[in-house]
């Protein structure tokens, strides 16, 4: 399970369930205080069985999330998800012939999500770290980058050729798929 900006709340089983992923989303909801009090929580899943289990489903109800599922067929309809493999797998550790065993996975993963909060740049945060963004300091490094950028082409204008400094805003509104209007007003 992850969110759109961290990846805080993971857990490797040696088996799927519906019991074992209601287990992982009410720690997640709970252990994070997840409430939005104008939005709603939504959670994207896949279309496997444990993802559509009765059992997921009554503690999704019970902690008032939504439910939102891939569509079938459609590849690129969790791209989150798809994201974190690709970062995952990329990472010069990750262990080419796999892992030992479950426990060597798991200790593998927990290095690699400390690594990508605290660390990692994200690319669709701006270039924060997660940790950064979750811990509301994302404004304030923002800002200060924003002024850096200003006052390098200030002195530098040469090296800008008519091109504006960098986006320095956070987005406050994340898409999982978004519509084409929405695509094109981000852009500009």
């Amino acid at each position: 399970m992850i969110s759109a900006s961290d990846r805080r709340n993971w857990k490797i089983y040696a088996e799927e369930s519906g019991e074992l992923a209601s287990e992982v989303v009410t720690k997640a909801v709970l252990s994070e205080k997840i409430r939005l009090a104008d939005k709603p929580l939504i959670l994207h899943a896949d279309n496997g069985s444990p993802m559509k289990s009765a059992t997921l489903r009554a503690t999704m109800e019970k902690l008032g999330v939504l439910f939102s599922h891939s569509r079938p067929r459609v590849s690129n309809d969790n791209p989150y998800s798809e994201s974190i493999f690709k970062t995952l797998k990329y990472r010069p550790a990750f262990p080419s012939g796999g892992f030992k065993d479950i426990e060597n996975a798991r200790a593998w993963t927990y290095r690699f999500v400390s690594w990508y909060n605290h660390t990692h740049r994200h690319s669709a945060l701006n270039y924060v770290t997660p940790e950064q963004r979750h811990k509301g300091k994302a404004p304030e490094i923002l800002a200060k980058r924003k002024k850096t950028l200003e006052e390098a082409k200030r002195k530098h204008p040469d090296r800008w050729r008519n091109r504006p400094i960098r986006n320095c805003s956070i987005e406050e509104t994340v898409y999982l798929n978004p519509e084409k209007e929405s695509r094109e007003k981000r852009r500009d």
